[in-house]
């Protein structure tokens, strides 16, 4: 018998392999398929377990029973506005603010040296410098700066030994920025925020600085442009989507960050504090939740703003 005159059953396809060639036919359902899961994840979970708290500010607290009266109303939100509550709201845009001008300011000198002047060698060394900090634990790095800014730690010793104590006592005597000693200070504060968010500024601002063209910069030197004029009017104009870039990751930190206030902060609650009291201690949810809505509608309008620089081509 020939192989010609063989009748062989066809094979059937199995089910899984017919479902196969559907989602290879049609990418796009394969697509949604895969993102599914991660999208009820983050819908139900996170964004939903976050629209039931946010909508208990619309509900108020008994002050007799303690209780939450599920009424609507906007007698919580307008509590915001008492001088206490807005104390705290200001206090917190404030150090976030001076976070991420201070962040800025170290930030771009060491991007613009890694951006145009750093080797292959040094520049992977240079990665390396900015992104090991973030290797190690939030707490011990907290911890550690609680030590360095003591009265008897590392920077009192070296402000004494330079004969600069004098200054720091003065430093520590204004109202604003002063305190028992630096580790219980508004200045400690912003000092340790500004070492735990720096890598977070230094890379959007080195990368902007990377996609300057050079010869802008040697044509404006040819014009006879003095190197300060070309800072201002080339550099620091093309590099500044990386700037809004990273100030969006130092200042929205610094906004819901409560751990370091609480650990190098003076006894003047921020507002990542008052959220964790009320909900906790004190048990005022729907004031807890009135409070979580401003840092919302802050970097609502802060990352409007950044758009307009064009910063998210720089992240």
């Amino acid at each position: 018998m020939s192989l010609a005159t063989l009748d062989l059953p066809v094979p059937r396809e199995s089910l899984l392999r017919r479902l196969s060639d559907v989602l290879v036919r049609r990418a796009r359902l394969l697509t949604l398929l895969l993102l599914l899961p991660p999208l009820l994840w983050l819908g139900l979970v996170y964004l939903g377990s976050l629209f039931v708290f946010l909508g208990q500010s619309v509900f108020s607290i008994d002050e007799f029973s303690g209780t939450i009266v599920r009424e609507p109303t906007t007698a919580t939100l307008l509590e915001l506005f008492r001088p206490a509550n807005l104390d705290i709201l200001l206090r917190t845009i404030g150090i976030a603010g001076a976070v991420t001008l201070l962040c800025a300011i170290i930030a771009f000198p060491i991007a613009y040296y890694a951006a145009r002047y750093a080797g292959p060698k040094v520049k992977a060394a240079f990665y390396l410098a900015v992104m090991m900090p973030l290797w190690s634990s939030y707490l011990v790095k907290v911890y550690g700066w609680k030590l360095l800014l003591a009265k008897e730690g590392a920077i009192g010793w070296f402000a004494g030994k330079l004969g600069l104590a004098g200054a720091l006592e003065a430093w520590l005597a204004l109202p604003l920025v002063g305190g028992p000693s630096l580790s219980v200070s508004y200045t400690g504060m912003v000092l340790t925020f500004t070492y735990l968010w720096l890598p977070f500024m230094i890379l959007p601002v080195q990368a902007a600085l990377e996609r300057v063209p050079p010869h802008l910069i040697e044509a404006a030197g040819d014009l006879g442009a003095a190197p300060g004029l070309v800072f201002r009017t080339v550099i620091l104009p093309l590099a500044m989507p990386g700037v809004v870039a990273g100030a969006i990751f130092t200042f929205s930190l610094t906004l819901g960050d409560y751990i370091v206030p609480q650990i190098i902060g003076t006894s003047a609650l921020v507002l990542g504090q008052a959220v964790y009291t009320l909900q906790g201690t004190a048990g005022n949810i729907p004031l807890a939740a009135a409070f979580s809505l401003v840092p919302i509608l802050v970097m609502a309008v802060f990352l409007t703003l950044a758009k307009r620089t064009g910063a998210f081509d720089a992240l």
